[in-house]
């Protein structure tokens, strides 16, 4: 299997080479919309890189009993956090990256851990508690 990744390395790397930058960096663009557009498929049907299934969420004792709307809606999660507007590809003619950045990387980065997070006073800003706050500022 590393062999015949290997080989398609080599074989798409001698063509991208024998292009000129801008047309690198439109492949490049068109080939990040296509993964964004499958992580966040992904991302809705709450399976991990893997193809595992992400682990079932805590019951929140308010919600214990009820039968109300936010109950029956079964809404996907992050449904907003999935959009281009929110997660974003930066392409150019070496690279691709796709992710979440600025302020809704922070926003995922403490749901995918189970952080908490909170508004301060002074400015609105958020601080998270828990061991990793060191690595997000």
């Amino acid at each position: 299997m590393s062999d015949d990744l290997h080989a398609l390395e080599a074989w798409a790397g001698a063509l991208l080479a024998k292009l000129q930058p801008a047309q690198r960096r439109a492949i490049n663009h068109k080939v990040a919309i296509d993964l964004r557009r499958s992580q966040a498929q992904r991302i809705k049907v709450q399976q991990g890189p893997d193809g595992t299934a992400y682990p079932a969420r805590k019951r929140r004792k308010e919600f214990k009993g009820k039968n109300g709307r936010i109950k029956r809606q079964k809404a996907a999660m992050f449904a907003k956090i999935r959009t281009a507007k929110h997660f974003k590809v930066k392409a150019t003619g070496d690279q691709i990256e796709v992710g979440f950045f600025g302020w809704v990387a922070r926003v995922a980065h403490v749901h995918q851990f189970g952080q908490q997070d909170r508004v301060t006073k002074k400015g609105g800003r958020l601080q998270v508690s828990g061991a990793a706050a060191a690595g997000l500022e």
